[in-house]
């Protein structure tokens, strides 16, 4: 499937959920059923959300480890449309929630947050920092604990709907995954002065673990897959400010090319995964491109400035003299 701008798979996902819905516990037993074996059918599709802190809802704050730290706990986030600091890198809602607003499906709590989860309608496992490789940021939720914890969810689903219910829930379901940037950021931290070769081992590296757990969610029954591939993040000004020695056209390009090396592979792993798994289906939203687009061209989103001359003019006003 061709890439995708931000609107054109914001239609794809929402056309694959509906606005009906109904509860059913988590963590525990439930003797819930459905009443027919076919509403399950008629349900919204679920939605499972695996990433980082683009896609993180709130899980880091329950961890019980130092990546607790690491949470969006206080203001301003969250001001603008929760009123309180919820756990999102954010001041509104985030992707995962518009995707759910817009398919009118409810807003789910994060996995690890205490109390009833409505598993039917999925949940989202991503966490702040985590990274594709386990040793990326040790502490947070890396991608493969949140495929155990997929795992234990589609456990619970055995328990409360049987197996061919849940199985026909997972296939209808959407993955939808956001995360592998801070695996690239750790190793540039790590390794700055790494030659191409070692640059492309790493890569390849990064996107053999990531493979291996899309392979594993398609045999736990997950067909319908939705990327939001790696961001510029040699341009976050707190890495042009780390490195502020490195920067070639306003960020790091070092940083940047793994970045371009990772979202090229993606690719390519991904169409090489529908061609070899019936039944599975991608699309991959451009967000590297979107960003980069709209820090080069901020006149074509109705802005007189760019956002990198806007932040240089604030800071210049609170620099001290």
């Amino acid at each position: 499937m061709a890439s995708l701008g931000f609107i054109r798979i914001l239609s794809v996902l929402v056309s694959l959920l509906n606005p009906v819905s109904y509860p059913l516990s988590g963590h525990g037993p439930s003797n819930y059923r459905p009443d027919d074996k076919h509403e399950l059918e008629q349900k919204a599709a679920a939605l499972f959300v695996f990433g980082d802190s683009l896609f993180d809802i709130g899980n880091n704050q329950f961890l019980n480890t130092s990546a607790r730290e690491l949470s969006a706990t206080f203001w301003p986030y969250g001001e603008t449309f929760f009123h309180r600091p919820t756990g999102r890198f954010s001041d509104d809602r985030i992707v995962p929630d518009f995707i759910r607003h817009f398919a009118k499906v409810p807003i789910i709590p994060p996995y690890l947050q205490p109390g009833p989860h409505n598993f039917t309608d999925g949940t989202n496992f991503a966490s702040a920092d985590a990274g594709i490789l386990p040793e990326t940021n040790p502490g947070t939720i890396s991608l493969l604990l949140q495929l155990t914890y997929f795992k234990a969810v589609k456990k619970v689903l055995q328990r409360q709907l049987g197996d061919e219910e849940t199985k026909s829930l997972l296939e209808r379901a959407v993955y939808f995954i956001s995360i592998g940037s801070n695996d690239y950021g750790s190793f540039y931290a790590n390794f700055p002065n790494a030659n191409e070769t070692i640059r492309q081992e790493f890569a390849a590296s990064v996107i053999s673990k990531l493979t291996v757990v899309l392979q594993e969610i398609y045999d736990l029954g997950g067909r319908n897959v939705a990327f939001q591939n790696a961001g510029p993040i040699g341009c976050l000004p707190s890495t042009k400010q780390a490195y502020n020695t490195e920067l070639i056209d306003g960020c790091v390009e070092q940083i940047e090319g793994l970045i371009r090396l990772h979202n090229t592979a993606l690719a390519n792993a991904l169409k090489q995964l529908e061609s070899q798994k019936p039944g599975f289906k991608y699309s991959v939203f451009e967000y590297y491109d979107v960003i980069v687009d709209r820090m080069h061209n901020p006149a074509k989103y109705a802005c007189s400035i760019s956002f990198l001359t806007f932040l240089a003019q604030e800071l210049e006003k609170v620099s001290p003299r």
